[in-house]
């Protein structure tokens, strides 16, 4: 052998039986003797106590599951036995968390490239309590010393592929968002699969994307507070965490209530480690949407019992924010059905709701809790105190004005059939809610009446205190036929309805705003017919017996109606109000104190001949708007034409309701031209003494 070959031969071998010393040393290496210097390096890093209490050993053993050559090469597996972690200085309980055992195995050949690759973790009775301080200070964030900028980044990198668990503890205690819920983990008896929960159609949605679920293998339980509300609750997770593998679904299933909603989602959670995204199917239900708002920070109006399924979409890292997406759900709000995709973004400087709603059958009372006005056992049932005094009609409940600057929202509404009643014929509704910083908008909400439209443009100004609000309403082309088709004298009728509204006022609820409102309404109804019946179905119960008065039983045919009140302060004032009917002309003059919900009105009619019965005095309408009262005034009635309190004061009014006029369905010529033009020019309707 020549001598290069033996210096060769010599190095080899020296460097076999060196290998051969190190893993003899490392196999029978007494481990535990670096635990008092790995303790105290270890708490000096995290600043606070940590200790491997327990044994700590090395074993070396092959890894079938590597497959390959990597599969005959032994693997070092580390295990440590009851290991404590202490909690920084400022909290009051000692231990952060603590583990029976942790296990991993360390592929040897990474470090040779200085990575520690660690393919998996496993963590045997985990139990640890979370806390975070009012003043954000959290027992999860570590403070490590700092390193000198001029230093150069370590070379070395840690990879871990995924974390195994085993039964274990979670106690969260949060006063920033006033919780503290303890979760209990157990292995389930049997694994459970994916599909079995989920259903074969979303498991196969998973699979088409290449992934594969794994089953469940944890069930947990949820019990505690949270935002101040008792939280109760089970699920099922699997029982891997893939870190490395982001596509990797992680199974999660959870059904949990807080206060009176509840919550049941089952999907997976992809990219675990920094918390990707979900894919779940949601199911949402309560006695109220704005109860949501404490739990989500997610402004929506309160309503009657819910119940929600659709699919859930998050990505919780996008540039512009985490978003969400609730698609393609279907539910009841009420006794109405509700349909539609919504969609969330927390992005700045406010997070943002957008979305397209749409109802197919959308009974009225399942509006009256957006403005206050259900019962005041409804009120109580959605979670609320009961608010409305006895005897006020107008909703006193006060709009969360605070809850419109903590987000915005550009939303489309849609109902397709209302319904109020069998006799009030209400087609659609349709309205684009926009909120800016607190500026609510309907732009417009317009509702489908008696073959004609209602339009609105409602602006409500939350960010001044007090609210400041301003409505706009049209009415055009309302069919009094379709208006009471249950009507007989109607079913003939070409009449129509139209009107003009502009109102403003200030007030965080309804009473506040029509309390100091500002404004006008005009409206004019020709070709119409009243009678007790009619006033019966409007719910007009002061009507019965002012139309019983003046016209007894029998139906009376309306030629035209005409109102103009002028609205100054909350007190509602007739400029003009005239019913031309065939066999009088009424005028009534007025008072409607919104503030104070008081009626003061006189009805005044004179005779176009000998068929209007013997009233020989006025009637009164008086009283609250809950139950006004009604009876005959003890003064006679005046001469004719002096019904009008002054003649020349309709000439203005008169000429502004001659532009409501619009020819009546049919061709028929509008009767309440002539009526208009005679008040224009300052002449009182013809009329016929009453003998």
């Amino acid at each position: 052998m020549t001598r290069p070959r033996k210096i060769i031969a010599w190095t080899l071998g020296s460097l076999l039986v060196l290998i051969a010393i190190l893993v003899v040393v490392i196999a029978t290496f007494d481990w535990n003797r670096i635990k008092p210097t790995l303790n105290e390096k270890v708490s000096a890093a995290l600043h606070r106590p940590f200790a491997i209490n327990g044994d700590l050993a090395v074993q070396w053993q092959r890894e079938p599951e590597e497959g390959g050559w990597r599969a005959w090469v032994p693997w070092p597996r580390f295990v440590a036995q009851d290991i404590t972690l202490g909690n920084p200085d400022w909290s009051t309980k000692p231990q952060m968390a603590s583990l029976q055992k942790i296990e991993f195995r360390l592929s040897p050949l990474p470090l040779l490239a200085q990575r520690v690759v660690i393919p998996r973790i496993d963590l045997t009775a985990p139990d640890a309590s979370l806390q975070r301080l009012a003043d954000g200070r959290a027992n999860w964030t570590f403070q490590f010393d700092e390193k000198d900028p001029n230093a150069e980044p370590s070379k070395w990198v840690i990879d871990i592929g995924s974390i195994g668990f085993d039964k274990g503890r979670v106690v969260y205690d949060d006063q920033t968002l006033k919780a503290n819920l303890e979760v209990l983990i157990d292995p389930l008896g049997k694994p459970i699969p994916f599909s079995d929960i989920v259903g074969s159609g979303a498991a196969k949605k998973v699979s088409d994307q290449g992934a594969h679920a794994q089953d469940y293998a944890f069930g947990f339980k949820v019990n505690g507070r949270y935002k101040g509300l008792p939280v109760s609750g089970n699920g099922k997770i699997g029982g891997l965490l893939a870190l490395q593998d982001a596509a990797q679904p992680f199974p999660v299933q959870v059904d949990v209530t807080a206060g009176d909603t509840r919550a049941a989602v089952a999907g997976t959670l992809t990219d675990p480690r920094n918390l990707g995204a979900l894919d779940l199917r949601l199911k949402l239900s309560g006695s109220s949407l704005g109860n949501l708002y404490p739990l989500t920070g997610v402004t929506l109006p309160d309503s009657p019992p819910y119940s929600t399924d659709g699919h859930l979409i998050a990505k919780l890292h996008e540039p512009s924010g985490a978003s969400f997406r609730y698609e393609g759900f279907n539910g009841k709000i009420g006794d109405s059905d509700i349909h539609g995709d919504l969609g969330f973004v927390a992005s700045q400087p406010r997070p943002k709701l957008t979305g397209a709603l749409v109802s197919n059958q959308l009974l009225f009372s399942d509006l009256a809790p957006l403005i206050g006005a259900d019962s005041n056992a409804e009120q109580k049932a959605r979670g609320g105190a009961s608010k409305q005094p006895e005897g006020k009609v107008l909703p006193v409940e006060q709009f969360k004005t605070d809850r419109w600057r903590a987000m915005d929202a550009d939303v489309e509404f849609t109902g397709r059939k209302i319904v109020h009643s069998e006799q009030l014929p209400f087609n659609d509704l349709y309205t684009h809610v926009v909120l800016d910083d607190g500026n609510l908008r309907l732009e417009p909400l317009r509702f489908g009446v008696a073959g004609g439209k209602l339009d609105a443009q409602i602006a409500l100004n939350g960010r001044t205190t007090p609210l400041q609000g301003r409505a706009k309403l049209t009415a055009r082309g309302f069919q009094l036929k379709q208006l009471f088709p249950s009507f007989e004298p109607m079913r003939t009728s070409f009449g129509q309805l139209n009107g003009d509204a502009d109102i403003t006022g200030t007030g965080n609820s309804v009473s506040a705003l029509l309390g100091t409102s500002n404004g006008s309404l005009k409206m004019l109804i020709n070709d119409g017919a009243v009678s007790r019946d009619l006033m019966e179905i409007a719910g007009l119960n002061v009507g019965n017996y002012v139309v019983g008065k003046i016209f007894g039983d029998k139906e009376v045919k309306i030629n035209c109606a005409a109102a103009d009140l002028g609205i100054k302060d909350g007190l509602a004032s007739t400029r003009l109000f005239v019913f031309d009917t065939e066999n009088a002309i009424i005028y009534v003059d007025g008072t409607a104190n919104f503030k104070q919900e008081q009626l003061d009105m006189k009805i005044s009619p004179e005779s176009k001949g000998f068929r209007l019965l013997s009233l020989r005095s006025p009637l009164y309408v008086r009283g609250p708007f809950a139950k006004p009262s009604a009876g005959v005034q003890t003064v006679p009635l005046l001469l004719r034409g002096a019904g009008m309190v002054a003649l020349g004061a309709t000439i203005g009014p008169a000429a502004g309701l001659l532009a409501l006029v619009v020819p009546s369905g049919g061709g028929e010529p509008n009767q309440c031209t002539p009526l208009l033009e005679q008040m224009k020019a300052g002449k009182a309707p013809k009329t016929v003494p009453a003998s």
